[in-house]
């Protein structure tokens, strides 16, 4: 298939591509189609947007979705990367990633991707992506970087009184956690390989 038979849109640009786009997703990862519906309405101009792309008779293709990192506002999160299963084998997969990495370069102008897999790493490191370690999708984006002043100062203390002596103390707080088992438990578990790549 030539490539000028082929395009990438925007989802919610066109909206009558959001059911075959829906069917296409979950015939490879099948979900609630109320869910997936409003996952793809949920497309727009920023993140997150859902990329589709089409033959010249206007059949869909595929499909890829970019959410944002809030963590690493410089990159996005590509996902749910999906061909008809008809249309596989046919390079259409490695046509989708370069365009999607091309709009995100020049439209929403990001240094790098991130993605993660389960089976497909052979693929992603033919296009240049290396293995990472594991990002989260969730959070919020941090805009100011300056120290915030979060103290709350109590207007009217209630006094602590000393006359109230009832048995011995309260046993003494546990002992800290080792720096090891702090860095294990803030590091997100996944069984899934996480990628990424400079644009």
């Amino acid at each position: 298939m030539d490539a000028e038979d082929l395009q990438v849109l925007r989802l919610h640009e066109n909206p009558q591509y959001l059911k075959p786009c829906c069917e296409l997703i979950n015939d490879e990862w099948p979900r609630s189609k109320t869910a997936r519906m409003m996952s793809l309405q949920a497309s727009c101009n920023n993140l997150p947007t859902s990329l589709i792309l089409v033959n010249d008779k206007k059949h869909l293709l595929g499909h890829c979705k970019l959410t944002p990192i809030p963590s690493i506002p410089e990159s996005c999160f590509i996902e749910t990367v999906v061909i008809s299963k008809s249309m596989r084998g046919k390079k259409l997969g490695s046509y989708l990633m370069r365009q999607v990495e091309e709009y995100c370069k020049n439209v929403l102008n990001l240094k790098m991707l991130h993605l993660s897999t389960k089976g497909q790493e052979n693929f992603y490191a033919k296009l240049g992506y290396e293995v990472c370690p594991p990002v989260s999708i969730y959070g919020t984006r941090i805009l100011n970087s300056e120290p915030v002043d979060i103290s709350i100062k109590i207007q009217n203390p209630v006094p602590v009184s000393n006359s109230v002596k009832s048995g011995p103390p309260p046993p003494p707080p546990p002992p800290m956690p080792k720096p090891e088992s702090l860095v294990q438990s803030s590091t997100v578990k996944s069984k899934k390989t996480f990628m990424f790549k400079y644009l």
